[in-house]
């Protein structure tokens, strides 16, 4: 039971969280929630198809997924989002059980037994995850497949499995493409020497892989994909060598700054220019990410700091003036909440520590303060997201029509 209850209890939390207000918070539509049905619904009654050229070019996993909810619901808004809440409700689940399986080695028994939980919360209620979770974008459908694959990963209970996840990852919205970077680089960076078990763990990996993004890969192979051509600066060839260097540089700072400084400015993706992170959670994150920068020899930091270069990697390559952006760099919100729990252990080994030294009033006093501070955290991002941010959805959600009727129209964006 004990394992039992922090689950449930996560369940119920996250669905309460995350379907309130479900269709009143974003209360109207935007362009591409609109373009994604229509993508959805012209996949009906067809073949298999790996890509579609609608809604600016994607790959149609997510949008099979789509289609079957809007049979099942109808052409309504509900329908359209509830596929990413689900996915949403599931990552929680995962986080928490990739979390408690990280952290492992506590020593403490009861900090072993709440601190999972801690985390998951605090992953909860951000108001970054919290936003994805409640419209129609691929983003919590991708960190789903994501957290699956770095489960089976790290539990070692199957990289068949795993690399099935990864596959899929890569099926899904663009940023997925590199995912099964950070898998490979994991049994790399953990392997003792290389050896026929070394090999073996490898092709457990890369066979199912291989195998699951065949039928998009065969695509590319004669058909480009219009969505990378688009945004890939880089490639833009009349842009002048300085110019993308600028970007370049202005992409890195501005998604620096961007968790504790100044965030998205786009109103679907954020409280416009609010940072990623309130200033409790800022702080504890840079703290966590130093730790882990200067213990590089823990396994775990190595496959987070992986994860989050590999998670805001794809923002880089984008136009500078769509960044910082918070829907391309989503997935690195695990390895944030993360090394906010680093630092929490090491403000706790601080903590215990006073307590051993008999200061123990005064030690139980920082340690509750710290409970209470987290807590208030929580309540500050859904404050964030509930009270604010959904006053800016009535402008940032342009389409003020019901889905079924947005559908038959021809709307400019």
């Amino acid at each position: 039971m004990k394992k039992v209850i922090p689950i449930i209890i996560l369940v119920i939390i996250s669905t309460f969280l995350i379907f309130y207000r479900f269709t009143d918070v974003p209360k109207y539509l935007s362009f591409d929630e609109v373009e994604f049905t229509k993508l959805a619904l012209s996949l009906d009654n067809k073949p298999y198809i790996p890509y579609s050229q609608l809604a600016t070019g994607h790959s149609t996993l997510y949008f099979y997924i789509l289609l079957a909810s809007l049979k099942n619901f109808g052409i309504n808004t509900f329908a359209l989002r509830f596929p990413a809440a689900v996915f949403g409700i599931l990552s929680v689940l995962l986080f928490y059980l990739i979390i408690k399986k990280v952290f492992e080695q506590l020593n403490n028994g009861t900090m072993k037994q709440w601190f999972p939980f801690l985390l998951s919360i605090i992953f909860l209620t951000s108001h970054w995850f919290l936003n994805f979770s409640r419209f129609s974008f691929e983003a919590t459908f991708l960190l789903f497949l994501e957290l699956m694959s770095i489960y089976f990963l790290i539990s070692k209970k199957s990289l068949i499995i795993s690399g099935i996840f990864a596959g899929l990852a890569f099926l899904s919205y663009t940023p997925g493409r590199i995912f099964f970077l950070l898998p490979i680089g994991y049994l790399f960076l953990t392997m003792k020497q290389w050896n026929n078990e070394t090999i073996k763990r490898l092709l457990l990996f890369l066979i199912p892989f291989l195998i699951i993004i065949a039928p998009l890969t065969n695509y590319f192979m004669t058909n480009k994909d219009t969505r990378i051509d688009q945004q890939f600066f880089l490639r833009n060839h009349e842009m002048p060598i300085q110019e993308k260097l600028d970007g370049l540089w202005h992409n890195i700072s501005s998604t620096a700054l961007m968790f504790n400084i100044k965030g998205d400015v786009n109103g679907r993706h954020n409280y416009p220019n609010k940072p990623a992170l309130n200033p409790i959670l800022g702080l504890l994150f840079i703290i966590g990410l130093a730790i882990a920068m200067k213990q590089l020899n823990n396994n775990n930091n190595k496959l987070f700091l992986f994860y989050f270069l590999l998670s805001i990697f794809p923002a880089l390559m984008t136009y500078p003036w769509e960044n910082p952006n918070m829907l391309r760099t989503f997935t690195v919100l695990p390895s944030v909440v993360y090394f906010i729990g680093n630092a929490i252990i090491i403000l706790c080994a601080v903590v215990h520590k006073i307590i051993k030294n008999k200061n123990k009033l005064f030690g139980y006093l920082i340690l509750n303060t710290l409970y209470f501070i987290l807590l208030i955290s929580c309540f500050y991002e859904l404050r964030t997201y509930f009270k604010y941010q959904s006053i800016v959805f009535n402008q940032s959600f342009e389409i003020k029509l019901p889905l079924e009727k947005a559908i038959k129209i021809k709307i400019k964006p």
